[in-house]
This record gives structure tokens, C-alpha cells and sequence, in this order.
């Protein structure tokens, strides 16, 4: 034990502050969440902090302690405390993991002298940092530098890094489909599947192939497997998905591209929840060759950056040869205030600062819960009938959740499922005549990244978004806006099928 001070003159460590320590110490490895909350000052000025993000308020560190399951082992190897006075003090410590590699922690330690327990000293700061692994495996399956390079030098996106949904094949590697099970038999792809190839075609490399949830049958970013990638844009919630390995590798800038999916939701709602640019192109624009299909009839091919600029550069690569119409503008552009009410107070108040002068749209949709859980099903019948065969003696093998909705899946029959089509049909008359020429504003999903503990509580909220278009097959482009909290929200632009450009090019224009 070192005591410092910044001065000439050493300052005795203050009575109990060393004990006080041990005990957090202790209380850590023990993953004691009720003495650790009560080592942490119980304030909204408390600071706990990490290569994740910054956590504010005692009761956003709290949560935090109390959904991670403990802390990695470790021990002390040197403390330095520096005094302030005889109720402030800073302790920094490192400390030796058991997995390997050296750690720092910094702690600002206070004294209450109205407080009894622990000698009134509390954390009011912290700051943590560890061994970064070789590589993230919540976030990746399998990482290079890069994995495959590109054969073109001077190509569109020469310099431009492309994390992989792991859906999509690529070649000289199994597509595992965030299931353990699956790669456990996947055979290694021969070729690279359409879209990868184009990328590939135009200069970029593919730094990884990216982790998914299971079979993309999900919206939350949670494999029951390996883990949620975090979300750097709003640490301690999810990072959306299902391509949310894309997302947080395009966030945290270790890929400037994410290639993924859309067939419920899962580039507009990762996109939103991290604040990154994300189009879910028209049905069928883009070839979803060498793709593992959820549902044909939704999935589509979509892509995720962190400026509106490389997302159209690369729409340039991946989309139909149709340049973007001359005349668009924001003219065209309607707020649905409808929709925009079906999202949190926050999300809706941001959508609506991004777009004052925007024209509004009274379109209630009277149906759409009806709506939502026609897709719903619809989506849950051909996905059993692309997996169920496959799943039928290895539903044991998935998490939970997206075992539930296969369970719910393969007991959708077919009268049902031709019931929920003739809804879908009737659905997409009226939002096609609805959007027409128009391009149709509102949130990209009903809150910004929820908890864990709170995941599946908004699910159906910002389905009742994302389905419609998916229903209609419209592109739908998601940019990053901010909540009044300063939290990333998403704006959604739909269009008609085929106007990707325009959206695209609407996006560059809003981003300045």
C-alpha cells in the first residue's frame, strides 16, 4: 500500500478508508450487489465508467452490477491512494486477472460523517479498465486483417472494412447463423454469396463475419449464446438485432460497414438503437444470393454506416442501376403523426424536431395491430417451413426466447397461415395507395435501446413500426436522431418500392 499525494508533503491515509476498500474488494469478488450498492454513493452524480461506456447515476450502476453475474477474478497487485483531505481521497490499483493480463481501476472515495457502516466512506467515481481480448466473440464469429481482401485497388469503396452477418456466405467459411448447433454441421461455402461478392467487387474488404441472433429470429441482439454485443452508443442496453454484430462492429469502428438483414426490423432497429445510418432495401433490389433465408417473402438484403454518405456510396454498389430522381426533396416528405404516437415521448419528440417543416399525413391505420400479428405469422409459418425440418429434433439447441417462436411457428397452420396472407394482401393494397408518391416520416422503432430485463416489452411497440414495410416491401431508410435524454433514436423514411435512391440521397441531403 503506496499512500501519494500531490504536494511535497505526504498526507496520512484517512481512519477506515483502507478497510472500506478491502470491503469493495471483497464485496466484488463476491458479487455481493447489495454491499457493493451501498459502497457506491447513492446519488445521480455517481460515475462508474469502462471500456463499454459511461454509467451515471447510482441507480444506472446498480442495474448494471446487477445483471452482468459478477465480475471477471482477479487480485490486487499494487494501491496507490493520493489524499485530498481527510474525507476525499483517490485510490488507483492494479490489479492481475486470473484469466491473464493486468487491469486498472481508479476509484474518488468520499466520507459521510453521518454515515456508520463502512466508516462513512463511499465511491462517488470509478473508472475500470482490463485486458481487451484478441477479439470481441459477442460481436464477432470470426475476425481477420482483414478476413478476405479485396482483389480491386482503386474500386468504389477501396479502404472500407465490411463486418458479415453471419448469414451471409462467405466463402471458404460455414455460415453459422448464430446457433452453435447449425455451424456444428454447416458445410464451408464454396462462394461468397452475391451481395459480399459486389462489396468485394468494389474495393472493400471483409474484416469478420458478424454475429447474429439465431436464425435472425429476433429483434433484441441477445444470442442466448454468446452473448449481446454491446452498444457503445448507449451503454447497459441492447444493441437491437438481428444484425446487431454488424451494428456494434460498425459503431465501435472496427468496420466501416455492416452488410445484414431486414425482415422484421433488423437493420432499422439496431441502427436506431446505435446510431448509425441503416437502409432495409425493396424487396428483392438486392440479390439474396448465398443467403440463409428466415422468411422469402420478407427478408431483404440491407446494410448499416456511420455517415449517410458512405450508406448511399454503397447503395451505389449494391443497388439497381436507376439513378435517384432529380426532383427529390423534402416536399415529398410526410410525417405520419399517427405513428409517430405509437413511440415513447422521447423518440417522438426527436422524430418530430428532425422534420418541423414536414408536411403531416392523417393515416391512422386502423388495422395494424391486425396487421402486426399477421406478419407475425406469417413470418413464423415460412420460417418453419425453411428450418423446421432442421429443428424439429434440435429445438433443445436454441435460447429460449427464439425457441419460443419457433414453437409458436411450427404450430401456425395452414389456415391460418392463408388467413394471415389474405390479410397481408389487403394491408399492402391500402399502404401502397397510401404512400404513392410520397415518402413517409416516423420512428424507426417505438423507444430507444431498452435493458435486457425490458427487451421484450417493446417488442410488439416497434413491430407495429417495422412491419409495414415489410408488408408493402418498401425500402426504408433509418437516420440517427437524438432524445431530449441524449440517447440515439431512429427517423424512418419509406418510400415506394424501387425509390431506394431517393432515400438515400434524402439522407445525404438531411445529414448536411
Amino acid at each position: 500500500m503506496t499512500p501519494r499525494h500531490a504536494g511535497a508533503q505526504l498526507k496520512p491515509v484517512p481512519h477506515g478508508l483502507l478497510q472500506a476498500f478491502r470491503a469493495y474488494e471483497s464485496a466484488l469478488m463476491s458479487d455481493d450487489v447489495a454491499a457493493l450498492d451501498a459502497l457506491f454513493a447513492d446519488s445521480p452524480t455517481t460515475l462508474r465508467g469502462d471500456a463499454a461506456g459511461l454509467l451515471v447515476g447510482h441507480e444506472q450502476i446498480s442495474a448494471f452490477r446487477g445483471s452482468r453475474g459478477g465480475a471477471p477474478k482477479r487480485r490486487i497487485v499494487q494501491t496507490h491512494v493520493q489524499v485530498i483531505d481527510d474525507d476525499h481521497a483517490l485510490i488507483v490499483a492494479v490489479t492481475e486477472l486470473d484469466r491473464g493480463g493486468r487491469g486498472l481501476q481508479t476509484q474518488l472515495w468520499a466520507r459521510d460523517p453521518v454515515r456508520i457502516e463502512y466508516g462513512g466512506w463511499q465511491v462517488t467515481a470509478a473508472h475500470v479498465s482490463a485486458p481487451a481480448p484478441a477479439f470481441d466473440t459477442r460481436i464477432w464469429r470470426v475476425v481477420g486483417d482483414p478476413l478476405v481482401s479485396s482483389h480491386t485497388a482503386d474500386g468504389a469503396l477501396s479502404g472500407e472494412t465490411v463486418a458479415v452477418k453471419d448469414l451471409f456466405a462467405v466463402a471458404g467459411f460455414a455460415v453459422g447463423a448464430g446457433s452453435p448447433a447449425w455451424l456444428e454441421q454447416a458445410p464451408v461455402e464454396p462462394s461468397h454469396a452475391a451481395a459480399v461478392a459486389a462489396l468485394l467487387d468494389a474495393g472493400a474488404s471483409v474484416r469478420g463475419i458478424a454475429r447474429t441472433e439465431e436464425f435472425a429470429y429476433s429483434l433484441s441482439g441477445l444470442n442466448a449464446h454468446y452473448g449481446a454485443p454491446p452498444n457503445p452508443k448507449a451503454p447497459g442496453r441492447i444493441p437491437g438485432g438481428s444484425s446487431s454484430g454488424s451494428a456494434t462492429a460498425v459503431a465501435l469502428g472496427q468496420a466501416s460497414i455492416g452488410l445484414g438483414t431486414d425482415t422484421g426490423g433488423s437493420i432499422r432497429v439496431p441502427s436506431a438503437y446505435q446510431g448509425l445510418y441503416g437502409i432495409r432495401t425493396s424487396h428483392g433490389a438486392v440479390s439474396r444470393e448465398g443467403l440463409l433465408p428466415l422468411a422469402k417473402a420478407f427478408d431483404t438484403v440491407g446494410w448499416m454506416t456511420r455517415s449517410a454518405f458512405l450508406l448511399q456510396a454503397v447503395g451505389d454498389v449494391l443497388l439497381p442501376d436507376a439513378p435517384a430522381s432529380s426532383s427529390v426533396s423534402l416536399d415529398e416528405v410526410h410525417l405520419v403523426p399517427s405513428l409517430v404516437g405509437l413511440a415513447a415521448e422521447d423518440v417522438a419528440t426527436a422524430v418530430n424536431e428532425a422534420l418541423p417543416e414536414a408536411k403531416p399525413l392523417a393515416w391512422e391505420a386502423a388495422r395494424l395491430d391486425e396487421w402486426r400479428q399477421a406478419f407475425v405469422i406469417g413470418q413464423a409459418h415460412q420460417a418453419w417451413q425453411a428450418h423446421g425440418a432442421w429443428l424439429e429434433t434440435r429445438l433443445d439447441t436454441i435460447g429460449e426466447a427464439v425457441r419460443g417462436r419457433f414453437e409458436m411457428a411450427r404450430s401456425v397452420t395452414r389456415e391460418q397461415a392463408a388467413e394471415a396472407r389474405e390479410v397481408l394482401a389487403q394491408a399492402r393494397t391500402e399502404i401502397l395507395d397510401v404512400v404513392g408518391d410520397r415518402i413517409l416520416a416516423y420512428p424507426s422503432a417505438s423507444s430507444v435501446a431498452p435493458t435486457a430485463a425490458d427487451a421484450a416489452g417493446v417488442r410488439d411497440d416497434t413491430m407495429r413500426l417495422t412491419c409495414i414495410a415489410g408488408i408493402a416491401g418498401l425500402p426504408a431508410v433509418s437516420i440517427p436522431v437524438r432524445t431530449p435524454g441524449n440517447l440515439p433514436a431512429g427517423l424512418c423514411l419509406v418510400a415506394a418500392p424501387g425509390r431506394d435512391r431517393d432515400l438515400l440521397a434524402l439522407a445525404q441531403s438531411l445529414a448536411g
